[in-house]
């Protein structure tokens, strides 16, 4: 059964590991803990049957959230799990007034391009040279978050 729930301390470890198995420029557990310790950081995890399936990073500034990383693990990708993950975010911005998601994606980062594109992200730009470990383009994209009706029909 999947869970999704806002991390907690100890749940930093688990994220570490995903990090070193899935970026090529992962954060340390310390960049994790520092990040945690951010006041506009917002953590959360699927979990399933335990076992950290992926997680969310993001910062909410007064209207906007800008994604820092959403990530799956590679055994369990294809399953809804990043969907499921980016819904509680826009759930979360909607309720502390977010009107906007923001994102960097690697030129080349293919699959997550058309995720994002697929989940109604639109491309605003690019980054020259923003990554490192390999150097490449960054792909800057935005969506829109729809108003909230709260009459019924």
């Amino acid at each position: 059964m999947l869970e999704i729930r806002t991390t907690k301390r100890e749940d930093l470890w688990a994220m570490a590991v995903l990090e070193k198995k899935i970026f090529s420029d992962a954060w340390s557990k310390k960049a994790l803990e520092e990040t945690f310790e951010q006041e506009s950081a917002r953590i959360f995890a699927a979990f399933e049957d335990g076992n950290m399936a992926g997680y969310c990073i993001a910062y909410q500034i007064l209207d906007e959230a800008e994604i820092a990383r959403i990530a799956v693990d590679k055994d369990r990708r294809r399953n809804g799990i990043g969907g499921l993950l980016l819904e509680q975010l826009k759930k979360i911005s909607k309720n502390q007034g977010g009107k906007r998601i923001l994102l960097d994606v690697r030129e080349g980062n293919f699959a997550a391009r058309a995720f994002y594109e697929k989940e109604g992200f639109q491309i605003d730009g690019t980054r020259k040279g923003f990554y490192r470990n390999p150097k490449e383009d960054a792909v800057l994209m935005s969506l829109t978050l729809q108003e909230v009706s709260t009459t019924s029909q």
